[in-house]
């Protein structure tokens, strides 16, 4: 299945993002809405073939709602536009574990590894893992596979200087200052239209499958 009627509805949407075109096209939107949860079931079912801890994944735990809350934003438009899926154990898109995210969204698509604004303790602990397991953690990112399509972490909120506790000359202190453990790779737009675009995507998201491995037992260890 291609994401080509997913990402029409989505480019419509930004374009009028308000209540009324939504009820006028909520038939488009229901339609989507089931070839979305369609993608993301075989989404699941392909990532637990290298990962076993996804085998009793739920979609309706993974998949995150379009409406937004607007009660504090600024911005009162009522819907996202885009859709995102988050796949992991203990809880789909609220676990703290690390896990796999996928976006489409018309501006371009993405899949996503690794943990995303965990708790301040369980940040200081992965934070403390990274660091005393710098070897391990360098041999992950820098093993060809990985390093194919995953090659920085997200640096959004990242620290101006390295945290308490970790010396300043730390050769990878960039590491130590990250909020998220978790890294990204932009989809190339001719994905868009390729049938087996779940499969291509969750072997992308497979090679940082040892990333995750790594930042669990950290996740594991804290909520045990």
């Amino acid at each position: 299945m291609t994401i080509e009627n997913i990402l029409r509805f989505l480019s419509e949407l930004k374009i009028n993002n308000n209540r009324e075109w939504f009820a006028e096209n909520k038939k488009w939107y229901d339609q989507v809405r089931t070839e979305f949860e369609t993608i993301s079931k075989e989404f699941i079912l392909e990532i637990s073939k290298f990962d076993e801890e996804i085998k009793h994944v739920e979609v309706k735990d993974c998949i995150f709602r379009i409406y937004r809350d607007i009660r504090f934003s600024h911005d009162k438009t009522p819907y996202k536009t885009h859709f995102g899926i988050f796949v992991a154990a203990d809880g789909g898109r609220k676990s703290q574990r690390g896990g796999y995210y996928l976006h489409l969204d018309p501006d371009g698509c993405f899949v996503a590894v690794g943990v995303w604004c965990p708790q301040p303790n369980l940040l200081k602990a992965l934070r403390q893992s990274v660091y005393d397991n710098i070897e391990e953690f360098n041999e992950i990112r820098t093993k060809k596979s990985y390093a194919r399509y995953f090659n920085t972490f997200l640096d959004e909120d990242k620290l101006k200087t390295v945290p308490k506790g970790f010396p300043k000359d730390f050769p990878d202190a960039e590491l130590l200052k990250l909020k998220h453990y978790i890294t990204e790779y932009k989809l190339p737009k001719e994905f868009n239209v390729k049938e087996d675009f779940v499969q291509q995507v969750a072997d992308i998201a497979g090679n940082a499958y040892p990333l995750n491995k790594f930042l669990n037992y950290t996740v594991d260890e804290i909520n045990s």
